[in-house]
């Protein structure tokens, strides 16, 4: 009884594409992702960021919450800090690995930004300030959308190394 032949061209095409995938630097692909998603966050808190609206002659300069997502430190961010676009500035941020999560930290160093974002009491203690949560908003937009951007990433480094 025959069984027939069988051409073994493909499963060794097979074999070797794996290999190439088990070359790729998945790490490198991850710490592209983190700072990816960070810009993408930068790019949806920025606007979303409250700028101060002072009367004119106070000598106030409304926009320090708005230019301290891209500042390093808060005196940079008061004194009007170099203009810096979000996607140059997350990919400057580190992006540190513990176990097998990937984080990037995007912090806005200015000392008020969390009671503007979560609320306050007023001075006096008397009346309360709500928060705006322009963070956590933009947090939200981005978690809905982060899955497709990996997918899409994801599936192109996919088809580099198996030349589809």
């Amino acid at each position: 009884m025959r069984w027939g032949s069988v051409d073994y061209r493909q499963l060794q095409k097979l074999r070797d594409n794996l290999a190439k995938l088990e070359s790729v630097d998945m790490d490198k692909f991850c710490r592209d992702m983190s700072k990816e998603l960070a810009a993408r966050l930068l790019a949806l808190v920025i606007p979303r960021t409250p700028v101060g609206q002072y009367p004119k002659g106070s000598g106030k300069k409304g926009g320090t919450l708005r230019r301290g997502w891209t500042a390093k430190t808060d005196e940079e961010a008061a004194t009007g800090g170099t203009k810096v676009d979000p996607k140059a500035y997350a990919n400057s941020l580190p992006v540190f690995k513990r176990g097998r999560t990937f984080y990037i930290e995007v912090i806005n160093p200015v000392k008020y930004a969390s009671y503007v974002e979560f609320g306050h009491r007023t001075r006096g203690g008397k009346g309360w300030v709500a928060g705006q949560y322009f963070l956590t908003l933009s947090e939200r937009d981005l978690e809905r959308v982060a899955p497709a951007v990996l997918e899409k990433e994801l599936e192109k480094l996919l088809r580099r190394v198996f030349n589809v």
